[in-house]
């Protein structure tokens, strides 16, 4: 039986005869390892300890009197702490407890397959072909760029056959350059996927056996330390890239979930992989290429996506708390204006507020109704003057003391109803933008995420390598070139693929674009807690001034909008020379890309505290009900976070409320909502505003039309009908 014990960052081999030896014997004799052979971290004349072993995978804490035949099977992995640890006895990052990551739905055209990844014969026919051309130029002893020159300033410098495997694997050492914090696993193996589908593609190359130990290793998810700084994304991401490369050559840091972090080496003997070894031209095809700027930048478009669809949908509960007027989104508006985001947004917003198929008991229908039940009761008008008069009401008032109360509730019920048929404010005539404007501006959001989405697609699926093959080499006596490997055309051609532009500049458009849901958001949260702009109790507490509420949310969210505004000052408008003036312009794509993901996190809380605070509010509201759609996303929120009676701790609840709007629950729990309005209510609800001017003597008898997926029918379809109260 034989088991991989780590000390303090360090692996060794510890062989047990039986498996009857302890836990406790298992840690003293791999301490004596370490101080026998004293690697880089061992401290000379320092007393040492043992002070637990846990099995390296999840962590658990092994019983020292165990015997190691009952608690771990042969080739386990095992960390052993010491003493002079603690009190942080992890010498190296946090481990990640490691869940398995498809590729993202939009990676198009991809030549692996799921859930073992493999190649398809077509892919494995390519990449043959593209090999056999570089083989084909060694052995004519042709002079190309990469193959058997240097890179670089070095260009013009040939190098001997017997060192271009040397030449390769110094490329990748070299080049291993990067700085700041390594990648999460689930980060490192979207790069990892996205690398071998361009080399899946047959214009690089690679080898098929190298190819094949790097699909090997990503289905096994052994993955390697890649910093997440160090590339500006022209030629490619080179250094990050290098690292990925690095990894696989059994050299630097790598992570399973089968072993947690270390020696590469040892992690890909662990999973009885071997490491590459290069081949002329196979360490730039690894490295040539803008797979770290697309992959993050892949991350981020989902989650931007994801947290866009909600952020309509909470705009949609804060315009229903603050009765907002749902004139602003008819579709006879919207459609003079043909951009397809703002025409989705208000189609969207339409099916969440106040209709026919989901009436609001806030917009005032509901509450009126009731009200028209009971008018005959006697005293009613009486209880509207003492009321509006603020007076005492009499003892005796001719009726129950249970109709007293139903009638005293449907008054106020109706005199806050016929207040707002348009506004809660009488001498309101508009809406703020945030309320109104959220069509143009979401709209313009979404039609920028469709955009970001195609480019990003395009790049998932081209090949970005350099050199690429074709059948006619060209050489140049001038100028060695680059080149992709064009096997059918049996050439090799110096281009410019591997320049990260396109993600980079799709990347920033992405931080532009998203970040202005956060902006919005964050001047409605300031409506929802101002007393002034809502008329509903400061800061959304009851005994404000014992309680602060919602106050310090809203800073939270006021920082994040204002760091935003930072980040999104785009990466791709500057560009630095490098490689000694041959690389004289760049992308700066990985910034792009790591800042627009930091964007669209910042977004993802600023519309939780959004979220939190109109559910607060519709608190004060109560036992009135909104729509449908809306009472479930409600609903939601409270499956995870109570309603605030007074003060407590709030950052649990944002970071509860962040996770369901990531995990896109606020979405599926209106979408089919969304779908069945738009299926069964063809006439579109219109009301009554302020906001309307007429000609004529006044106001027309409100009309419903008949709508078709937001197209008015021809004017012989109105019919009248009643007015509705929904402003």
């Amino acid at each position: 039986m034989k088991l991989s014990v780590r000390v303090r960052g360090e692996w060794f081999q510890v062989p047990c005869k039986t498996g009857e030896e302890t836990i406790a014997w298992l840690g003293e004799e791999a301490l004596r390892r370490y101080q026998k052979l004293k690697p880089a971290t061992h401290v000379p004349n320092r007393k040492e300890t043992v002070a637990s072993v846990r099995r390296t995978q999840g962590g658990a804490i092994l019983d020292p009197s165990d015997f190691i035949g009952d608690v771990l099977d042969d080739n386990d992995f095992v960390s052993v702490v010491l003493d002079t640890d603690r009190p942080n006895p992890v010498t190296e990052r946090a481990e990640i407890k490691y869940v398995s990551e498809q590729m993202y739905p939009f990676v198009l055209n991809t030549r692996l397959t799921q859930p073992q990844e493999k190649l398809s014969s077509e892919a494995e026919l390519a990449v043959k072909r593209a090999r056999d051309l570089v083989e084909q130029i060694l052995k004519d002893n042709k002079v190309v760029y990469g193959i058997t020159t240097g890179f670089g300033k070095f260009a013009r410098t040939i190098i001997s056959d017997s060192k271009l495997e040397e030449l390769q694997t110094n490329l990748i050492r070299s080049h291993s350059a990067g700085v700041g914090h390594p990648l999460p696993p689930t980060k490192t193996r979207m790069l990892l996927a996205l690398r071998i589908n361009v080399l899946a593609k047959g214009y690089s190359g690679i080898s098929l056996n190298t190819l094949k130990q790097l699909i090997e290793a990503f289905n096994v998810s052994c993955l390697p330390w890649v910093p997440e700084k160090g590339t500006v994304g022209a030629s490619g991401d080179l250094a990050p890239l290098a690292h990925l490369a690095l990894g696989m050559l059994g050299e630097g840091k790598m992570w399973s979930p089968k072993t947690g972090w270390g020696n590469a080496k040892y992690v890909l003997e662990a999973h009885n992989l071997t490491p590459v070894k290069l081949g002329p031209k196979e360490g730039i095809a690894l490295i040539n290429g803008t797979q770290l700027i697309t992959s993050i930048t892949a991350e981020a478009l989902e989650r931007a996506d994801t947290i866009a669809r909600q952020a309509d949908v909470v705009a949609a509960l804060t315009l229903e708390v603050l009765k907002g007027t749902s004139k602003a989104f008819d579709s006879d508006v919207h459609k003079l204006r043909h951009h397809k985001g703002q025409n989705a947004v208000a189609h969207r917003i339409r099916a969440l507020l106040h209709s026919d198929t989901y009436p609001s008991e806030i917009a005032g229908e509901r509450a009126r109704e009731k009200f028209q039940a009971v008018s005959e009761w006697p005293c009613v008008a009486k209880i509207h003057e003492l009321l509006l008069n603020e007076k005492s009401f009499p003892s005796q008032v001719g009726f129950s003391a249970v109709q007293w109360i139903e009638c005293l509730d449907l008054t106020k019920q109706f005199l806050s109803s016929t207040s707002h048929e348009s506004h809660r404010f009488c001498n309101r005539v508009q809406d703020a933008y945030t309320l109104r404007c959220c069509p143009q501006v979401h709209g313009i959001v979404h039609d920028t995420l469709h955009f970001v989405r195609s480019i990003i697609t395009d790049e998932i699926n081209s090949a970005t390598d350099n050199p690429v093959s074709s059948t006619l080499f060209i050489e140049n006596d001038n100028h060695y070139m680059r080149h992709l490997v064009l096997s059918d055309r049996g050439e090799i051609i110096s281009a410019g693929n591997f320049h990260g532009e396109y993600p980079a500049k799709a990347a920033d458009y992405l931080a532009i674009g998203i970040h202005e849901m956060s902006s919005m958001s964050e001047r409605r949260i300031e409506r929802l807690v101002n007393p002034a702009l809502s008329e509903l109790p400061a800061f959304l507490v009851k005994e404000g001034g014992l309680n602060s509420g919602f106050m310090m949310a809203h800073c939270t969210a006021a920082s994040l909008v204002s760091e935003n505004k930072v980040l999104c000052h785009p990466a791709s408008v500057d560009s630095l020379t490098t490689s000694a003036g041959t690389e004289d312009h760049v992308s700066m794509g990985g910034f792009a890309a790591r800042k627009a993901l930091m964007v669209v996190e910042n977004v993802e809380r600023v519309i939780a505290i959004e979220l939190l605070a109109a559910c607060q509010a519709i608190e004060f509201l109560r036992p009135m009900k909104t729509t449908t759609p809306l009472e479930e996303v409600i609903k939601v929120v409270r499956s995870v976070v109570s309603a605030w009676d007074k003060d407590r701790f709030m950052a649990p609840d944002i970071d509860a409320v962040t996770e369901l709007l990531k995990d896109g629950k606020i979405w599926h729990a209106v979408r089919h909502h969304i779908e069945h309005y738009h299926r069964v209510q063809d006439v579109e609800t219109r009301v009554f505003s302020p906001s309307m001017s007429f000609t004529g003597s006044g106001p027309p008898k409100m009309l419903k039309r008949s709508v078709t997926n937001g197209r008015a029918a021809s004017p012989n379809v109105q019919k009248r009908t009643r007015t509705s109260s929904r402003t």
